[in-house]
């Protein structure tokens, strides 16, 4: 899935001369968190967000600093802090270094974008043109579109084994002695794993494969420092729990 895909098109955006008082309306109008700022010949400046109004003079909302801390950063920041405090066009306060992501950015591009610069919402570009922009509203979206997805029409208990065995067994807390039974997409799992996480990791790895309607947990647990062992609670039932096929189903009814 691309950038493209999932990104809202009609982009609402402001001018660098705004008002921080418009801004704020728009934003609460629009139901949106943060605005491009474009220039009249349509190249973006900047983007304005919730949190760039946070520290408002008019509110009691600046920074107080002790004077051994205004020492300490200096008067150039102390002068950055009276314009984010005090400016009254959207050009004061805006995020100048804007990151972007193109069109045909892959979805895990987007995501680690967002996660290592601790953003909400990325503009998309075609070349050095405005085109979208995605917010984690558009990513939740995207999650929740999968739903939808049309049924596997290969996902019978042979690919279902396959695939969860192909998963596991490429992971470093696959379980030792890792077997998979699948009967009508019911699947069993059986082995040692070495912690509890590996346990819920090996269980989610068969419930979100295609075609998989319940899943029974019949691992073993053994403690690598210990050497504790503790078998399944109930080798003939094990632990059952949803696979993606029923949840779908559910999904479909409830929508």
């Amino acid at each position: 899935m691309r950038a493209h895909q999932i990104m809202t098109k009609d982009v609402i955006t402001v001018g660098p001369h705004t008002s921080m008082l418009d801004a704020a309306n728009i934003m609460l109008r629009c139901r949106v968190s943060g605005l491009p700022v474009m220039d009249e010949q349509g190249k973006l400046l900047g983007v304005i967000s919730e949190g760039d109004l946070l520290r408002r003079s008019e509110i009691g909302t600046g920074r107080k600093r002790l004077r051994l801390l205004e020492i300490i950063v200096g008067p150039a920041r102390l002068a950055r802090d009276f314009v984010q405090e005090h400016g009254r066009e959207v050009r004061d306060v805006m995020t100048q270094d804007v990151v972007t992501v193109a069109e045909d950015a892959p979805l895990d591009e987007v995501v680690r974008q967002m996660e290592s610069n601790a953003i909400n919402r990325l503009p998309v570009m075609r070349g050095e043109s405005l085109v979208g922009i995605i917010t984690r509203t558009n990513i939740l979206r995207a999650i929740a579109g999968l739903a939808r997805e049309i049924p596997d029409p290969t996902a019978d208990d042979e690919h279902i084994r396959d695939r969860i065995t192909r998963t596991v067994n490429a992971a470093s807390w696959r379980p030792l002695g890792f077997q998979v039974a699948v009967h009508d997409g019911v699947v069993h799992l059986h082995g040692v794993v070495a912690s509890e996480e590996a346990r819920q990791a090996t269980a989610v790895a068969a419930r979100s494969t295609s075609g998989v309607t319940k899943v029974f947990d019949h691992l073993g647990f053994l403690d690598p420092y210990s050497g504790f062992f503790m078998g399944p609670s109930d080798d003939t039932q094990g632990e059952a729990t949803e696979g993606s096929a029923t949840s779908e189903k559910r999904r479909a009814k409830a929508s």
